[in-house]
């Protein structure tokens, strides 16, 4: 097990993974790390292998990490920014309990720091949102590559019970292969219906 000094200030790092996709959850981490690591920088500037060598540094070497989740059907249910930030609040509780497990205490004080412009409801921290944070931010940029690579699993965890959607290729993404799908199978549990009743409506499915 890799042993850390417990940190005399927290600075948690907050982001998400996968708000525009017509299907799969919406994924959040929030990450406390100290030690720096080399090539940690938003996730969506790295290659998949890359992203992957960094989320065992990152996992490793977190004094504490939480993901958080919310369904397609709370996003259909809530909307995808409310099921975001919901994703948020879970991602700190799970942090919460973690960092618990490792000292024996809940965090009392901390600063969190979320990507983008909107923070996080009923956290009792202190928050900023930082819009553009995974590029600003270390603790954030750690958080969105937990959280991608997370997702990205999850997709293809999917695909073995939806072969036919390959979810593995696409990530839940409306590129042209995932509406090819769509329009020959139709949807499936996994399918967020809102966002494909919204491209229906604008007729920019097919």
């Amino acid at each position: 097990m890799h042993i850390v000094e417990k940190p005399r200030s927290l600075v948690i790092g907050v982001d998400e993974a996968g708000r525009g996709p017509l299907a799969g959850p919406v994924v959040s981490t929030a990450v406390i790390i100290k030690e720096k690591i080399d090539g940690v920088k938003d996730s969506k500037c790295l290659s998949a292998v890359r992203r992957e060598a960094l989320f065992n540094l990152i996992v490793n070497k977190a004094i504490a990490f939480g993901i958080g989740v919310a369904s397609p059907k709370e996003i259909d249910n809530l909307n995808i920014l409310k099921a975001t930030l919901l994703s948020m609040k879970r991602a700190i509780e799970s942090l919460n309990l973690n960092y618990f497990e490792r000292y024996g205490e809940f965090i009392k004080e901390a600063r969190v720091f979320v990507d983008g412009n909107k923070i996080i409801p009923e956290v009792k921290f202190h928050q900023k949102a930082v819009i553009g944070g995974d590029r600003k931010i270390y603790e954030i940029s750690a958080a969105s590559i937990i959280a991608k690579v997370t997702r990205d699993r999850m997709m293809k965890s999917f695909s073995k019970k939806y072969p036919v959607y390959a979810f593995e290729r696409h990530k839940g993404y409306a590129t042209p292969l995932h509406r090819e799908m769509i329009k020959k199978y139709g949807i499936s549990e996994i399918h967020r219906r809102s966002f494909l009743k919204k491209l229906n409506e604008e007729n920019s499915l097919w």
